[in-house]
Order: structure tokens, then C-alpha cells, then sequence
């Protein structure tokens, strides 16, 4: 069992950086690959970065990929998302996630955090 936990996020301006964290409980951390969802209100909910078990590999949605950074602590079980130069349809709530590898079901969700960009 994995229990996720994110945090970080909140009320920014456009071109402004955030950095969400992830805390996750139990042991097993380091043998998932984790990852960044997020949902914008009407929207569904889709991917935004995944990171590998080890770290040294990761995948970004083309949406965000050059401002958007993915990174993982396994000594401190916990994941990064480090957004910059935000954009208004940045605005959404960002899940964090873990999975098995090469698999794309999602064992376990946090609960999401809200960020908003305003103009």
C-alpha cells in the first residue's frame, strides 16, 4: 500500500514558478514509477510527466515539455514537479501517481492540489 500526499500548489501569475511535491508512505516507493496528472475543470484528467523507477528516465506531455521538470528523492520517498514559466491553462488540479513500470493503469492517487494561473 502506497499513500500519496502532494502539496505546493496555489495561486500564481502567468510566467511565474511553482514546485508541487509528492510524499509518499510505505517501503515500496522506489520500486514505482511516479508521476504528475492534472484535470482542468471540464477538461479530463491527463498526463503531465512521468519519471522511472530509478529517476534517469522521464516522459513530459507536449504541453509542458521545456518549462516542466520531474524528479524523485527515493531516500526521502518523494516526487517533484517543478513547473516554470506558467501559463494560463496551466490551471488545473495536479495529481500525483504511482504505477508500475511500463504499465499505465495507476495503482495508487493522491488526493490533488489546486493551481490556478492568472493573468
Amino acid at each position: 500500500q502506497v499513500q500519496l500526499v502532494e502539496s505546493g500548489g496555489g495561486l500564481v501569475q502567468a510566467g511565474d514558478s511553482l514546485r508541487l511535491s509528492c510524499a509518499a508512505s510505505g517501503r515500496t516507493f522506489s520500486r514505482y514509477d511516479m508521476a504528475w496528472f492534472r484535470q482542468a475543470p471540464g477538461k479530463e484528467r491527463e498526463i503531465v510527466a512521468r519519471i522511472n523507477d530509478s529517476g534517469d528516465s522521464t516522459y513530459y506531455a507536449a504541453s509542458v515539455k521545456g518549462r516542466f521538470t520531474i524528479s524523485r528523492d527515493n531516500a526521502k520517498n518523494t516526487v517533484y514537479l517543478q513547473m516554470n514559466s506558467l501559463k494560463l491553462e496551466d490551471t488545473a488540479v495536479y495529481y500525483c501517481a504511482a504505477l508500475r513500470a511500463y504499465r499505465t493503469v495507476v495503482d495508487y492517487w493522491g488526493q490533488g492540489t489546486q493551481v490556478t494561473v492568472s493573468s
